[in-house]
């Protein structure tokens, strides 16, 4: 696992911005905002479901089989992958002791996606939680492998860590490729990989209620998992099994992705800019910040869906597509901000 000697430290302990948290108005202003964004999700469309027309009595149920049947599970939808891939990528920052990895940069997404794919080559009438199964094997599996490549190397600085989780992630989407191709499955791994949430509706996003259960876990083993990313000798010495607690962290990890790549697809950067944005203001403690990833993330991704549903209406953009062009420009503004803040 990972060796504490020459890994770059997160500091659990760096300074929050003072009130922050603890700022009830901040908290309610957060909500309001979360619940604004989620009224917008379900009222943009193709159909008119405007509130006005949903209360008038002149209406068929329409308008309410509209709301029911799609945006009420696209709106859930949107809030579950979202908060679950911004605390998995709060979790695999933790565990690497690096704030620049996420499920999609260390090989994890890519490893979920290979699963899904060898499942519907070779097991296409396996039912979902078969597949999803499956998937999130092929991510513990994509994961471990990161986290052993990096356990082997001696010189661990900022940049090495994502480096290699790069690089593994693009030999395992190399293959993935190379399959789809030698099957004719190229057009249909583009389309199912790249995350979408056109196509949910009641019925095909239930899974993600694991996905919240699981984010549930890994709060309540908040403070185990800040523990864990002081590195081994210092969990070891406070009596933890570090070993052990890498393991339920990756488990979470791959899990949650299986979740969301079976179900939408993958959606970068969440658990990237995420857990970095919310660690500028809060610090590193994860029981202190992890509410605030998961709210974050929520918002982030329900916001870059309606950008995704505006910008062609009535067409759609991927809110993978989105998140790409958001994600990027959030990233290089942390950098910058990193690098000023650093002299």
């Amino acid at each position: 696992m990972l060796s504490a000697s020459k890994a770059p430290r997160t500091h659990p302990s760096s300074p929050p911005a003072s009130g922050w948290v603890g700022g009830s108005a901040k908290v309610i202003a957060a909500a309001i905002a979360l619940l604004a964004l989620a009224m917008a999700s379900l009222a943009v469309g193709v159909s008119d479901v405007s509130w006005n027309t949903l209360w008038s009595r002149s209406e068929d149920d329409l308008v309410a089989q509209v709301l029911m049947y799609s945006r009420v599970p696209r709106t859930l939808a949107l809030v579950l992958a979202g908060s679950a891939m911004a605390v998995a990528g709060l979790l695999m920052q933790m565990l690497a002791r690096n704030h620049f990895v996420e499920p999609s940069t260390v090989g994890t997404v890519e490893s979920a996606t290979l699963g899904m794919l060898v499942c519907i080559l070779w097991a296409p009438d396996w039912p979902v939680m078969a597949k999803m199964g499956v998937a999130a094997l092929f991510a513990l599996a994509g994961t471990g492998l990161f986290i052993g490549a990096l356990s082997r190397i001696r010189l661990r600085t900022a940049w090495i860590v994502p480096l290699v989780g790069l690089i593994l992630a693009g030999v395992i989407e190399a293959g993935t490729t190379f399959l789809a191709y030698q099957h004719d499955m190229i057009q249909s791994l583009r389309a199912w990989s790249n995350g979408d949430f056109s196509a949910v509706v009641e019925g095909r996003y239930e899974m993600l209620y694991l996905s919240l259960a699981v984010t549930v876990v890994a709060c309540l083993a908040a403070d185990r998992f800040t523990v864990a990313g002081l590195g081994e000798s210092f969990a070891t010495n406070l009596g933890l099994n570090y070993k052990a607690l890498v393991w339920q962290g990756l488990i979470v990890v791959a899990l949650v992705t299986a979740c969301i790549v079976v179900t939408v697809g993958s959606i970068p950067f969440v658990g990237l800019i995420v857990p970095n944005v919310v660690r500028l203001l809060v610090g590193d403690n994860v029981r202190r910040s992890v509410l605030w990833v998961a709210a974050a993330g929520a918002g982030l991704t329900l916001a870059c869906d309606l950008v995704g549903r505006l910008v062609i209406a009535p067409y759609e953009i991927p809110v993978g597509t989105v998140m790409g062009v958001v994600g990027s420009a959030l990233f290089l503004a942390i950098l910058l901000h990193q690098r000023k803040r650093e002299g």
